[in-house]
Order: C-alpha cells, then structure tokens, then sequence
C-alpha cells in the first residue's frame, strides 16, 4: 500500500502566507525607520555649505564686514563754535579798543579787556553814557569789549565798547573794597611790560586773534599778562601767561573744548 502524503489544509496556507506577507513588510518599515534616521543625523552633524554665487558671496562679503567712514572732519565743539561765530563779527582789533577805553578815563591804564556778545544787563540803563559820545548800546548778542582801566591808586571802571563801531555805550565805577584796590595798585607797579608788548610776546609764540588781556597775579605770586589767542583755523584758543616784568613766555595752555 502505497503512502500518499496530504497537503496542508488551505487555511493553514493562507496563515502562512499571512504571517510571511507580516514579516516582510515590518523589514521593510525598518529599513525605512532606518534610513530616515541616518538622514536626520547627517543633517545635524554637517555644516552648511554655502552655495551662493560668486557675486552673492561678495555681497554678503560687503554687509557684514563694511562700516561707515568717519566723517572727513571732526565736528567743533560748542566753543569752537562760538568763537568761529563771534570773533569775525568783530571788526575793532583789540588795541583800538584798549586805546579807545583808556582815554575814557583819564590818567588809567588797561587791566582787563575781552570779547564777548552784549548781555541784557549791558543793554539796560544801568551805569553811565559815555561822557565824550554817549551812543545806544548795541543789541543783545552782538559783539563788544568789554574793558577795565585802573588808575594808579587802583580804582577800576568799566568801559563797554561796541565791537562793531568801536563806540563806547556805558562806563560804569566798579564796586571795591580797600584790599582790592590795594592789590591792583601793586600789580600796576610791578607791570612794566605794557600790554601791547605782552601780545606781541604771545603772538610771535601763538598766530591767531587776540579776544582777552588781562593783568593778574600766577600761583607764584608773580604779575602777569594773561593773553587769550584764537586760532582762525582750528577755532582753539590758547592762553599764555607773559611775564609782566619781564615779556617772557612763563606758560601757555590750549583749550580745544
């Protein structure tokens, strides 16, 4: 008898069949899964390649590299400013206006001058006309000298002059102690250096515009001719103390502010 061997039910097949179909597609999803990540990972780990063009990769270059160039000059400061707009206003050089304010007071000599713009209070009716030609102070702001003169005894008056004109608009008796005017009255005395010898001394050191001279006393206790000079140029100023007896250069400083 002859052995016949039986094929598997059709159901078993199919179970078969599934179970196999199962086993390839969760290989496949794995390799998916797989590769999916191996991607991801590649994309953490390498840097970016830039693939701009040539002429983009300049352009980039220029944006974050370049910077505004500084200006061609420095701008002025707030004094520079002012002086550059007051001391061409003035057309009377500062030995007219010291010899004007000398012979407003008989018997004086100058102490103290300067340029500066006409205040309110220079504008009001306060202190004198000038005895010789009273004239109308000039408007609020505008250019003067103002000028002391002492007489030997120390006495001090005040002369406003019109930095345009040259005309005196008020003299005015400086209010003074005993001790003050005791004090000039020596400083006169030992001034033998007048102060037109005292800015030819400055100025053959510093070129520029005289705008203030004044008698006073160092740290030294030394008499002395304090000169203000501006440069047209640079619109700095420059201060140098002249010897009262002597005409020399005893020490200069120059304000850039």
């Amino acid at each position: 008898m002859s052995s016949v061997r039986r094929l598997p039910p059709l159901r078993s097949m199919a179970v078969i069949c599934a179970l196999g179909s199962s086993v390839l597609l969760m290989t496949g999803c794995t390799n998916a899964d797989t590769a999916r990540s191996s991607v991801a990972e590649a994309a953490q780990t390498t840097p970016a390649t830039n693939t701009a063009s040539p002429t983009d990769t300049g352009t980039a270059t220029a944006t974050s590299t370049g910077s505004a160039s500084p200006s061609a000059s420095a701008s002025m400061t707030d004094d520079q400013a002012e002086r550059k707009a007051l001391v061409p206003q003035a057309k009377v050089t500062w030995d007219k206006a010291a010899d004007t304010a000398v012979k407003e007071a008989p018997d004086s000599k100058l102490v103290d001058l300067e340029l500066k713009r006409t205040s309110a209070e220079a504008t009001a009716s306060t202190g004198s006309p000038s005895p010789s030609t009273p004239n109308p102070a000039p408007s609020q702001g505008a250019p003067e000298w103002e000028a002391k003169v002492a007489t030997s005894d120390g006495t001090v008056h005040r002369i406003d002059i019109d930095a345009v004109s040259g005309k005196v608009f008020r003299t005015q008796a400086e209010d003074q102690d005993t001790d003050d005017k005791q004090q000039l009255a020596d400083l006169l005395k030992k001034a033998t250096q007048t102060p037109e010898q005292a800015v030819k001394a400055a100025t053959d050191k510093v070129k520029g515009t005289v705008t203030h001279v004044e008698l006073d006393e160092n740290d030294d206790q030394k008499a002395i001719w304090s000169v203000d000079v501006v440069s047209t140029d640079s619109w700095d100023k420059t201060t140098l103390e002249v010897d009262a007896a002597s005409g020399d250069i005893l020490n200069q400083h120059v304000d850039r502010d």
